[in-house]
């Protein structure tokens, strides 16, 4: 296991390496694994378990299970893993981390088919507006994985299992069953790509890390109406730290300001001005 390369700290608002431990909440630790961040839910001085929030790019389970041995211990094995939504860097390790630790896996059921081997994501929009990254997209991976023996269903409830008070909220637009996570006693949301802190399409900004909370990568969204929707109504739970699947976490009274004026001015700032996935008139299918 590559121990040596993992760090652990307070959560860091200015930057973040991969394989960088991270402090957010008492019972949440963030982890990032090359572009993408992953998280560690549950009290590592408890008894109830722990879950594993999304799993990365491939390649990288040694990076994931080293973690989660640093956070809970010799034997570390979560209650579940639970996916913000099927994209390869969400789900680089999840098949892997499944059978080393012999657990379920939940997704939103929109989600299920492109975990399954049943359907494939539509290609990335290498055309769309915005940096390199979203030049190269053109040959991120899109093909569905297999989970069939490891995957449930979230509950129509919209309780996230082995998450006591935490509920799952749909977010769609990035993906068709995009979720995010929010707990109403701290109002703490992991947004998984429903909005990030970096600009995720521009290769410079993903190399440092500069802090921006800009709307979902805009390469993998195919539709900006319900992306925006979806923005709107996090923004609306008002909340206190926002934990991203890229970029830096963000707390407080400034990153809801930043939230609210993306929620409210999404098709200008948001929403490219061009690429296959655009809607010329920002506001059809409200």
């Amino acid at each position: 296991m590559t121990r040596n390369t993992l760090r652990h700290v307070h959560v860091p608002m200015t930057s973040t390496k991969s394989g960088t431990l991270y402090d957010i909440l008492p019972d949440v630790m963030g982890l990032t694994v090359k572009i993408v961040n992953v998280y560690f839910i549950g009290d590592p001085e408890s008894n109830e378990g722990w879950v594993l929030v999304d799993a990365g790019v491939p390649h990288e389970t040694n990076t994931i299970l080293e973690a989660a041995v640093r956070r809970f211990g010799e034997g570390a094995r979560p209650r579940a893993i639970l996916l913000t939504h099927g994209h390869f860097d969400h789900v680089g390790c999840v098949v892997e981390l499944a059978e080393h630790w012999d657990v379920p896996v939940y997704a939103h059921p929109l989600e299920i088919p492109y975990l399954t081997g049943e359907a494939r994501y539509p290609d990335p929009d290498s055309q769309v507006e915005g940096g390199m990254v979203a030049s190269m997209s053109r040959f991120f991976p899109t093909q569905p994985i297999d989970l069939s023996s490891r995957i449930e269903m979230l509950p129509e409830d919209r309780s996230v299992p082995a998450m006591p008070g935490w509920r799952w909220v749909p977010t769609p637009g990035h993906s068709p069953g995009h979720v995010s996570f929010f707990r109403d006693e701290d109002r703490a949301l992991i947004v998984g790509d429903a909005f990030v802190t970096v600009r995720q399409d521009e290769l410079y900004q993903v190399l440092t890390q500069r802090q921006e909370l800009s709307g979902p990568p805009r390469y993998f969204t195919p539709d900006w109406n319900a992306a925006r929707d979806s923005v709107r109504r996090l923004a609306e739970l008002a909340p206190e730290a926002a934990m991203t699947g890229h970029g830096i976490p963000m707390k407080g009274e400034a990153m809801r300001r930043d939230l609210n004026a993306l929620a409210d001015d999404f098709d200008n700032v948001a929403r490219p001005a061009y690429g296959h996935s655009v809607d010329n008139d920002p506001e059809s299918g409200d």
